[in-house]
């Protein structure tokens, strides 16, 4: 069965034949019905609030010791109903429950990380979290720093 071309005549055989599960089916005139989809999203239109509307605009947190590495945790007791709170702001509360760092809490509910600290310190202010920020003013001692690396060289 060849296709005949618009003046009558036969298509040519190809020089590379085409497997048969490849080719595209005939047109049979019937039309098909197309599933129903979902409607997309407008591309323009962000799929969650702009940062700066979870934020109030601010860019920089009220505790500047809150830094990536920081350790965050719930409070349990208690503190504030955290129903009233924004859906992002709860999402931070829950995922608290056990301690957490800051960069983890921004990846895990896919904030931008000064997003995240602005959030963690109202958080922290309303009494929410508790911030466990290490003391970065006490730097460790120098000879600490050798006994340790000398012994995971004694260990490899």
């Amino acid at each position: 069965m060849t296709r005949q071309a618009a003046g009558g005549e036969p298509d040519p055989e190809p020089l590379v034949r085409i497997r048969p599960y490849l080719r595209t089916p005939e047109p049979s005139g019937e039309e098909v019905p197309v599933p129903a989809s979902a409607p997309e999203p407008d591309a323009g239109r962000p799929a969650g609030p702009r940062p700066f509307v979870l934020t109030a605009g601010r860019v920089a947190g009220a505790d500047p010791a809150i830094g990536l590495e920081t350790q965050v945790t719930a409070r349990r007791g208690d503190g504030p109903p955290a129903t009233a709170l924004a859906p992002e702001l709860q999402a931070i509360i829950a995922l608290c429950a056990e301690p957490i760092s800051v960069a983890e809490i921004s990846a895990r509910a896919r904030l931008h990380l000064g997003v995240t600290r602005v959030l963690v310190g109202d958080l922290r202010a309303a009494g929410h979290l508790d911030v466990h920020a290490a003391d970065v003013a006490k730097s460790p001692d120098p000879d600490l720093i050798l006994r340790v690396i000398d012994g995971l060289r004694a260990i490899s």
